[in-house]
């Protein structure tokens, strides 16, 4: 099965799993629960009511107590991930897919409307084609609730620039509805995401107020993925091996961002300073499978970085470390 990040998948016991990045087994895909069947669920589709599960820690902990058989010891990525078997799955949702159903569906809901209606705006003014642009999300497995946000998907590095620079010429736009976050509209965000990524408010108003991946469309909350196509990807499961060292918090100067936007997301650093932890060389990049850490420092920024570091082991290549952030609560990159 050929899953990629921002596909959701169910299988036959009735969760429902977002899928995590692009490289995957052959037969299994990294994909983490995010729904699961649950009398006393908030959210309903059909005759079943569900339940959401968010923040990671509390997915690892739902796994470990009642789903153990998806949570397996991955020996390329070096760490215990949830893994979902190809045979496992009774349904594979794919954003494109449902964007194109959604073209043309008659009596939409508000949601359903506002999601169009925002996938049109950002094709019409970028230029790019309806099939790199996906509905990701709970509106994908129809789990959404009338407070659910826009989660779109671009694909193709060409596309997902252009739809970038849209973005930031319309949060701009005085006349546009299309508004990045402003202080007031990041508190509630920030309680949110402070349950699942340790920061200081201050700090979190630093760095978040100046995205465009993330904001309000018609004052609804909307988040756009940037995700590379297939053709795009040379790295093969098992062509880079990942080894866990230890955990560190360094400080380091950016000197590549040109791979913020994307989820994963990629920055390259150098003045590399160890203030906790044992120190490593070389530390080339700081990644992130977590959406949340897309536009986080631009190119000559200072930043302070916590997280997990990794020996990256790659075919042919000389062996380097990077810094993982998103596994713990504790990870996490502000400016310094």
């Amino acid at each position: 099965m050929k899953a990629r990040e921002g596909d959701l998948i169910e299988t036959f016991d009735g969760n429902i799993f977002d899928v995590k990045g692009i490289v995957h087994p052959r037969d299994r895909i990294i994909a983490f629960i995010r729904f699961i069947p649950d009398s006393k669920g908030e959210r309903k589709r059909g005759n079943v009511r569900y339940k959401k599960v968010y923040p990671l820690h509390e997915r690892y902990k739902l796994l470990q107590q009642e789903f153990p058989q998806y949570l397996v010891f991955d020996s390329v990525f070096g760490e215990q991930l949830c893994e979902v078997l190809d045979d496992m799955v009774k349904k594979h949702y794919e954003p494109v897919k449902y964007l194109s159903k959604l073209r043309h569906k008659h009596g939409l809901q508000e949601l359903e409307r506002q999601t169009l209606g925002f996938a049109q705006l950002l094709k019409s003014k970028a230029n790019v084609k309806w099939e790199s642009l996906g509905v990701s999300g709970s509106l994908l497995v129809g789990l959404q609730t009338s407070a659910s946000d826009i989660d779109l998907i671009v694909y193709g590095s060409a596309n997902c620039r252009r739809v970038y620079g849209t973005l930031k010429s319309l949060v701009c736009g005085e006349d546009s509805n299309v508004k990045s976050y402003g202080r007031r509209e990041l508190e509630p965000l920030f309680d949110f995401r402070s349950k699942d990524t340790d920061m200081e408010f201050e700090d979190f108003v630093r760095t978040e107020s100046r995205k465009v991946l993330q904001g309000k469309f018609h004052q609804r909350d909307y988040f756009v993925r940037c995700v590379k196509e297939w053709s795009e990807i040379d790295e093969q499961y098992g062509s880079v091996r990942y080894e866990r060292v230890g955990e560190v918090m360094v400080a380091a100067t950016v000197t590549d961002d040109s791979q913020m936007i994307f989820t994963p997301c990629t920055y390259q650093i150098e003045d590399v300073e160890t203030l906790e932890g044992e120190r490593v060389e070389p530390l080339r990049e700081i990644v992130s499978f977590r959406g949340r850490f897309c536009e986080q420092a631009r190119n000559g920024e200072r930043v302070a970085a916590r997280g997990k570091v990794e020996r990256v082991q790659k075919r042919g290549e000389t062996e380097y470390f990077r810094l993982l952030l998103g596994n713990k609560s504790s990870d996490n990159m502000i400016l310094a």
